[in-house]
């Protein structure tokens, strides 16, 4: 239960979910203007909004696990296609497309990893241990956090490792990573706790 809550929580940064915290300064360095990569952060965090109000119909529809899997599916398609792009040579329909990649990694994003992480962390741990159990994912959650947030500023800073777009790939191989946990480890928590009253 332990390992299943660490994870979970851990899985919202090994996603991509780092890069989107970057996203107007990841807009300029693909090469949109200041104006245009505010513009972009602006539609992102819309996108989020919404994409998070559409999980509260869905999580008990689809089921946790199935919105844990697609979502980071969804997010490692995004994230491999960005960094791909990195490749291509730079013009203006590349950096609008590598911006529209993190706009669809954030709305997948929000619509299932970000607010479902949460209702798995509650549910797996048990009773007795679970204020326990959340301190210690979230524990995990604020070192991952802090490894990061150093070392996504270094991949974005053309002073640093000057990676850009191929930021995508990094995120990718650790998405990749956490969808092979997620397949193998993490149980469905949908309707487990059903209560059937006795009957008499």
């Amino acid at each position: 239960r332990t390992e299943i809550a660490c994870w979970a929580w851990l899985i919202q940064i090994t996603s991509g979910g780092p890069l989107q915290g970057y996203s107007t300064y990841f807009f300029s360095q693909a090469g949109l203007s200041t104006v245009n990569a505010f513009n972009m952060s602006m539609a992102m965090y819309a996108l989020g909004a919404v994409g998070t109000i559409l999980s509260w119909f869905l999580v008990n529809r689809v089921g946790r696990r199935q919105m844990y899997l697609w979502g980071q599916t969804a997010m490692f398609s995004t994230m491999l296609i960005t960094g791909v792009l990195g490749f291509v040579k730079q013009s203006a329909a590349v950096s609008w497309a590598v911006g529209a990649m993190l706009l669809l990694c954030t709305f997948f994003y929000d619509l299932t990893v970000g607010p479902i992480c949460f209702a798995i962390i509650a549910e797996v741990s048990s009773t007795r241990l679970r204020s326990k159990t959340i301190v210690l994912a979230c524990n995990a959650y604020n070192i991952g956090l802090i490894i990061a947030n150093i070392l996504q500023p270094n991949m974005l800073n053309s002073d640093e490792w000057n990676w850009g777009a191929k930021t995508g790939l990094f995120w990718a191989g650790t998405g990749a990573v956490s969808i092979i946990w997620t397949y193998f480890r993490l149980p469905e928590l949908a309707n487990r706790c059903v209560f059937n009253p006795p009957t008499f």
